[in-house]
């Protein structure tokens, strides 16, 4: 039973397991579609490394190129120096065409922080960049919502919806 049948608006730790949720459930079900999408996986934001250490486990045979500000996850969890961007993300995913060389089959993006004004904003610049990344065929999961003409957006679970997590394919 979720908060809204029990007649209660949902809490952070609600809308925080909902994220979490969905954002497991879209990084799977992507995993079995990219199978025919050449490319690499890029991760925005490594924050604690769970989320790229889950990608590696399921997806081995898969370069991912994580992009953060700086390093703070578990030692187990960050990639080796040849894949881990370091620096403002508005910067290095503009220019890292020649150190990638090719375009992403998916691109996970957890730079969301809940505040819709500054999701806005980050969404505004981050957009066409993602855009200009993808792999035709290739797929965005992502915290903040997007505007990005030429893609679909996957139809939210429930949970999906009350984490605000998004699924975005490019067409081929």
């Amino acid at each position: 039973m979720n908060a809204n049948e029990m007649g209660r608006r949902a809490s952070r730790l609600d809308i925080f397991i909902a994220r979490m949720e969905a954002q497991k459930a879209f990084i799977e079900m992507v995993a079995g579609m990219i199978d025919g999408v050449e490319g690499p996986i890029f991760e925005l934001g490594l924050g604690n490394g769970r989320t790229f250490d889950h990608l590696r486990e399921i997806l081995p045979g898969r370069e991912i190129f994580v992009f953060d500000r700086s390093v703070t996850a578990h030692p187990a969890s960050i990639p080796d120096g040849d894949h881990m961007i370091i620096g403002e993300i508005r910067d290095t995913l503009a220019f890292c065409a020649p150190r990638v060389g090719c375009k992403a089959a998916l691109i996970h993006c957890d730079l969301g922080t809940g505040d819709p004004t500054a999701d806005l904003a980050k969404a505004a610049w981050l957009a066409p960049l993602i855009k200009e990344h993808v792999a035709p065929g290739g797929y965005v999961a992502t915290g903040i919502a997007l505007d990005m003409d030429g893609f679909e957006e996957i139809p939210r679970s429930e949970a999906a919806e009350l984490g605000r997590y998004w699924l975005y394919h490019k067409p081929k």
